[in-house]
Formats: structure tokens, sequence, C-alpha cells
């Protein structure tokens, strides 16, 4: 199996890496503050064509032609330097995608440009209290009453909502239809009044997830997806793009390098932790599963750039429950590595996420992170209901009535 890019790909490697020479910021650009300097040199990514690449002009992006590969580098060099590029949250990677499949020309001029530019944050109203796995079961409600929907209930488990400007979500607009068939999608602006933000107290330290309560809330008519009752369909376009974010091989190798710098760092008896046998067997069985889920990874990007991606269906249906699986694997041995040391770890408020470096604290934030992403974006369980029905062609688990 060749595994290279050719030529024609790593000319634009070379290309891309000469342009990251520009990151960090030098001279006055150096002092301004750390957004700005990300702001300024993500703008710079969409000129030159490298960051949100495949969205059109008119919307904010670089408006290249789409070419897997070509994302698949740009995807590894910015991780590889930590380069602002695409942000990978709620808005530019799960709602901007779906806006371009379903939402209207207004919604597309209006969203997504403050989106891409990070002035609009977003959060996804998903999930509820008894409807989590069994999502189709939710029952927060959304009712037109002349030009605006009137929404009650309450979401759970919702990201960043404390910083979201908006929320996409699901609610219920047909109660007297099916239950898959009377949902809707809306955006809903935050700041609405009715709307009630309660944070949740993470074992990281952090409070990224919340509880949303809806009293009365008012959003625009015009701010629905697609048509009345068919949020079903389109929630699982979002969540085909929330699983490929959750399944980045980029990611992931990015956690293993963070892992194999702390097995250099580490001292067992003296010397370094990665020169002991057992610790190197370990590492190299770790970086086995790492390559397959890249060498995956490979294989679906050249089917879909040779337009053949439906014959790897199977595969693309599995990365997102086995690259959870590796992820836990990489930061559960960077943490045995930590050893008791792990103990010491000072305690953050307010920790962010996917802290990347080697540090004591970021092995162990890390660690204790690396459980989520087998619940986010459909639980494993479900992965593999997904799998086993769509993929193998089994019969359907058993469900409740009405399923």
């Amino acid at each position: 199996m060749n595994l290279t890019y050719g030529p024609e790909y790593e000319a634009f490697r070379a290309e891309l890496q000469e342009f990251l020479r520009g990151w960090p910021l030098q001279g006055d650009e150096a002092k301004l503050p750390r957004n700005e300097q990300e702001r300024l040199f993500r703008k710079r990514g969409i000129e030159a064509g490298y960051v949100y690449r495949s969205i059109p002009a008119e919307y904010g992006g670089a408006g290249r032609q789409s070419d897997p590969l070509y994302d698949r580098i740009i995807q590894e060099e910015y991780a590889r330097t930590g380069a602002p590029g695409n942000r990978l949250n709620q808005g530019p990677g799960l709602l901007v995608p779906t806006l371009l499949d379903f939402g209207t020309e207004e919604q597309k001029r209006r969203f997504i440009p403050p989106t891409l530019a990070g002035e609009m944050q977003w959060c996804q109203g998903y999930s509820e209290p008894g409807s989590g796995s069994d999502l189709a079961s939710l029952q927060t409600s959304a009712r037109l009453d002349g030009d605006h929907w009137v929404i009650n209930g309450q979401k759970i488990w919702t990201s960043n909502a404390r910083e979201a400007h908006y929320m996409f979500g699901l609610f219920r607009t047909e109660p007297d239809a099916g239950k898959h068939a009377g949902i809707s999608y809306l955006l809903v602006p935050m700041d609405a009044e009715g709307i009630d933000v309660r944070p949740l107290k993470q074992m990281t330290g952090s409070e990224e997830f919340n509880e949303v309560f809806f009293n009365d809330v008012h959003t625009p008519a015009d701010h629905i997806l697609g048509k009345r009752g068919e949020g079903w369909t389109i929630s699982r376009a979002t969540l085909r793009h929330e699983r490929n974010l959750i399944g980045n091989p980029a990611l992931m190798r990015q956690q293993f390098e963070m892992m194999l710098a702390i097995a250099r760092r580490t001292e067992r008896g003296g010397r370094p932790a990665i020169e002991e046998p057992g610790i190197r067997d370990r590492i190299a069985e770790v970086e086995g599963f790492v390559r397959c889920v890249e060498t995956t990874n490979l294989r679906m990007l050249s089917a879909e750039s040779r337009g053949e991606a439906m014959q790897v269906m199977l595969p693309m249906m599995m990365i997102k429950l086995y690259s959870t699986q590796v992820m836990e694997r990489v930061a559960s041995l960077a943490y045995d590595l930590l050893g008791g040391d792990g103990l010491l770890a000072p305690i953050v408020e307010n920790d962010s996420i996917y802290d990347g470096s080697g540090t004591l604290r970021g092995g162990v934030h890390n660690f204790l992170y690396s459980m989520g992403p087998s619940i986010a974006g459909g639980a494993s369980n479900i992965q593999r209901n997904i799998i086993g029905e769509r993929g193998l062609g089994l019969p359907r688990d058993l469900r409740p009535s009405g399923g």
C-alpha cells in the first residue's frame, strides 16, 4: 500500500510550511492580545487559501476547490505548528456545514461570515434529561405564534452555552406527528428573555457543560433550517460532521506526541521512561492503533477524492468509535507515566478543554477528559448499533414502541 501523497501534494505541503513560518507573529504584532494575533493569522490563512478552504468566498471562506487530501495536509501542518487554523468548535465545525447544505441564502449570508470570523459563538441544543441516546424522544416544544416560535422546556449537557450568542437545536414543533417527524431545527438567540443557563461542574475542573432552561422564549419564525418536521433529517447531517471532528486523526497524533514528551521527560530508575523495555512495548502497541486510525482516514480521503466514498462507508461508520477508544489508550498511558506525580497536579477552575501540552496538569486533564468523546456525538453503544444495522445489515436492535 502506497501511503505517500505524491509530488503534487508534497509541493503543496512545502508551500504551506513556508506560510506557517509566519507563526508565531513577530515584532509589534507579537505584542497584540493572543486572540487578536490568532484572528490576524487566521485571516491571512483565508486569504492564502488554507483556512476554511472550500467555503465560498461570499460567506467568508477561501472559495477554493474542495480536495480532501489538501485538507488533510493542512490539518497535519497546522496541528504540527500549533498555528490558528480552522476553528473546530460547534459553529464553524458543525453549524456552518449544515447551513451550507440546508440554509436559505439569507441565513447563509447572515450567520456564516461572523461565525467563521469568531464574532458569533454557537452552542448545540440536542440532549435533554431522558433524551440522550434516544434523542428523538426529546420534549422541549416550540409553538409558532405569529412571527415567532415560543419555546418551553430544558436542554442539558450544552457545551459553552454561557459564551454562545446563538443555539442551534432540535425542538418538538409537531406534537401530533410521529416521534421523528415532529421535530424542527431552530436557531435561538441566547440573549432572548426567558433563557436561564446553569453551569455543570466536570471532574476536569471545568464548567464547559450547562443546563439550559426555556420559559416562553421567542425566536423569529424564519430561524428554522429546512421545513417544519425536517429537523431529524438535518440533525443527522450535523451529527455526521460532529463524529468526523471527534475522530480527527490530527488531534489523536497531537495527543500521542504529548504522551511521548512525557515518556522522554519522566525518569524511571534514573533513566528516561521511554528507554524502559516495558514502556517501549506499550508505546509501540499504542502507536500501532494510532497508525491504524491514520491509515483508515487516508483510505477514506483517497476514496472521496476519486468520488468513491460509498465504497468505504463501513470504515467511515467505524472511525468515531475506534478513534475514541484509541485516544483513551493514549491518555491512559500518559497518565500511567505520570505515576504518583499525577496526584500533585494543580486543580484549576474553569480549565480549558484539550490542553495539548505535555505538562503534569495537561496529562491529568487529558486522561480525565478522554472518557468524554466516546459519549459525545452518539455514544459508543449507539455507534455499534449504526455499524451493525446500516453497515453490516444486521436486524434492528429492539426498541421501545413508537421508535
